[in-house]
């Protein structure tokens, strides 16, 4: 089967690269970067000059692409080009409702559709040992699985068409919420003379201990802001969460708080850096 990967951004380069490294048939790609289409060029990979190229092409469409309103344009376009029987897979972090009606729309032309988002960071990217979380007919789970396996090391099928985005949208807010949470109760020890090593020391103590606080300490000590993943990113997640949110008549008020944090580090221009740097919004910087 041949593969086709659009969409080689922070995330989706290295999840491509590892893609061309497992698989023993032709992997495609296209971005809007020709320099990033080079780079996976490097490791075997065959560059396409547009998404529809890739269409035709590939027997598996993978997607990793930033917003709804990319993956529909996207899907858009290439839809003359794909036929009965191929199988498409979106990776990108967009609005449920909006990717099943994607799904149906390929779906009533006998185009299988999955929609499989990533949890975890760059780093995870790299390794190959993403978690992902897959929405699909249960029949193709199975045959799309080993693909998945090429980039993840935990793939876990959530359920029907939507349901990958669901838990992925729901993991993020809780991601956000215990960042923020960390956020305010190191800040509030620093200021009863408590250092950050002391108190994540504590923390990995006792029940609050955290994947967040265990891999950020160092860089929180630092004031490090440099990205694995974007303010921009975590704030596009957030706010899918409340919109759903709202639309179920559900009160979040501690996603409303991690939500506010994020928020104020968009107002202040720092969408591509790390989201870890609303700490300085939490601790009430002016700058």
């Amino acid at each position: 089967m041949k593969i086709g990967f659009i969409g080689l951004g922070i995330m989706g380069e290295s999840m491509c690269e590892n893609i061309v490294k497992k698989h023993d048939d032709t992997v495609y790609c296209n971005d809007h970067k020709q320099s990033q289409i080079d780079k996976l060029e490097a490791f075997g990979a065959v560059g396409c000059a547009t998404n529809t190229e890739v269409a035709e092409k590939a027997d598996i469409i993978i997607t990793m692409i930033p917003t709804s309103r990319h993956v529909k344009e996207a899907y858009s376009e290439m839809l003359p080009y794909l036929t009965e029987g191929k199988i498409c897979i979106d990776m990108s972090t967009i609005e449920p409702d909006v990717s099943v009606e994607v799904a149906n729309t390929l779906k009533a032309k006998g185009i299988q559709f999955a929609d499989c988002p990533v949890v975890r960071s760059k780093a995870d990217a790299i390794a190959g040992t993403l978690g992902v979380l897959a929405g699909c007919d249960k029949e193709l789970f199975g045959v799309i699985e080993p693909i998945l396996s090429y980039m993840g090391s935990k793939v876990i099928y959530m359920g029907e068409n939507g349901k990958g985005l669901a838990a992925k949208i729901c993991h993020n807010t809780l991601v956000a919420q215990i960042q923020n949470g960390v956020n305010e109760t190191l800040i509030l020890a620093q200021k009863l003379g408590i250092s950050i090593d002391n108190f994540a020391d504590a923390v990995a103590a006792g029940g609050a201990q955290n994947f967040y606080m265990n891999a950020q300490r160092e860089k929180l000590k630092n004031e490090d802001w440099s990205t694995a993943f974007s303010m921009e990113n975590m704030h596009k997640d957030i706010s899918i969460c409340a919109a759903i949110a709202e639309r179920e008549g559900f009160s979040m008020p501690g996603m409303k708080a991690a939500k506010a944090a994020l928020d104020g580090g968009m107002e202040k221009g720092w969408a591509k850096e790390d989201f870890r740097k609303t700490y300085k919004i939490v601790r009430g910087d002016a700058e």
